[in-house]
């Protein structure tokens, strides 16, 4: 996914004495266009969500806002020193769901966090009032003056240069009027300025998500991972560990219905105490394919917990 730097987010209304201060970067922690929903998120944000470096995955929202003007967003990746990285544009991952979504790539290990940015694209809305007004000759002179003003504006925050000559010469176009308005729309709209406002759009009413975790580990941590069962082990009184399994499968065996199965857990009971035998075998007894079936069928369950009831229609 290409990438760009923040540009400064057009103000919505000063800042009253007493207000809180807005995040950095000039995105409002609450503001006129909502972003909900943000994935991935573990826990409701209590968790981190978890990636490897150089791991790409998608970051995904729903945005909307009233109206019928156009809307954007963006992912803000920050490190773990807290420094905001380059920002990737979403795109609405399918026309008229209000979803959004980007890929991104986590950087060097460490605790990251990433929020949404959904802001107000001016210039795509009078784009699209233009392409409509224009060929109608409705209202051109406003029309194109309004372009001008809005070209100007975004040229004031892109970087100097061919990129900003590129937009200002959008501007002169739009103003030229012994064009055709036709002429002087197509000289706003060509693929040039349309890659530089897409690096450096103009943004307004800017709203930012609460920020989410991001632990970001070692690539090893996808397949490094095991049990330390026996580290821990080691050392430590075998009858006494012996003991506690078999104490554990005489309550897993009270469970049991009647029959082969309680018999099958009984033998593996029966093998855990018999101390005439290595402990290994003492142990092996008990963790037979057949001792795993029937427990897999009759588990001993403790601290059982239960999710809220959930309706279903059927």
């Amino acid at each position: 996914m290409p990438v760009t730097r923040h540009s400064p987010a057009s103000p919505e209304v000063p800042d009253s004495p007493g207000s809180p201060a807005l995040p950095a970067g000039g995105a409002t922690a609450v503001g006129r266009i909502p972003v909900l929903d943000v994935r991935p998120v573990v826990q409701r944000g209590r968790r981190p969500a978890k990636a490897v470096t150089g791991e790409s995955f998608e970051v995904s929202a729903t945005v909307f806002r009233e109206g019928h003007d156009a809307v954007a967003a963006n992912v803000v990746l920050r490190d773990p020193r807290g420094r905001p990285g380059p920002w990737t544009p979403m795109r609405e991952l399918a026309p008229g769901t209000d979803r959004w979504g980007a890929t991104v790539t986590a950087g060097e290990p460490g605790r990251w966090s990433y929020t949404v940015e959904a802001w107000s694209d001016p210039v795509t809305t009078w784009r699209r009032h233009a392409r409509i007004k224009i060929p109608a000759g409705m209202d051109t002179d406003l029309v194109l003056e309004e372009g001008a003003r809005l070209y100007e504006r975004a040229a004031a925050d892109v970087p100097g240069g061919a990129d900003r000559r590129e937009v200002l010469a959008a501007v002169d176009a739009l103003r030229d009027d012994g064009r055709p308005a036709a002429s002087r729309l197509a000289g706003a709209l060509t693929p040039q300025v349309d890659a530089v406002l897409a690096r450096h759009p103009l943004r307004e009413l800017v709203t930012s998500s609460d920020p989410l975790p991001l632990l970001v580990e070692r690539e090893r941590a996808l397949y490094g991972a095991w049990y330390e069962f026996f580290p821990r082990s080691e050392g430590m009184d075998t009858d006494l560990v012996l003991e506690e399994g078999a104490r554990l499968y005489e309550r897993a065996a009270a469970d049991v219905p009647g029959g082969a199965d309680r018999r099958e857990v009984l033998a593996a009971v029966d093998a855990l105490r018999d101390d005439g035998r290595p402990a290994a075998s003492r142990l092996a007894g008990a963790l037979t394919p057949q001792v795993d079936a029937v427990l897999a069928r009759h588990p001993l369950r403790e601290l059982v917990t239960s999710s809220d009831p959930l309706p279903l229609l059927v």
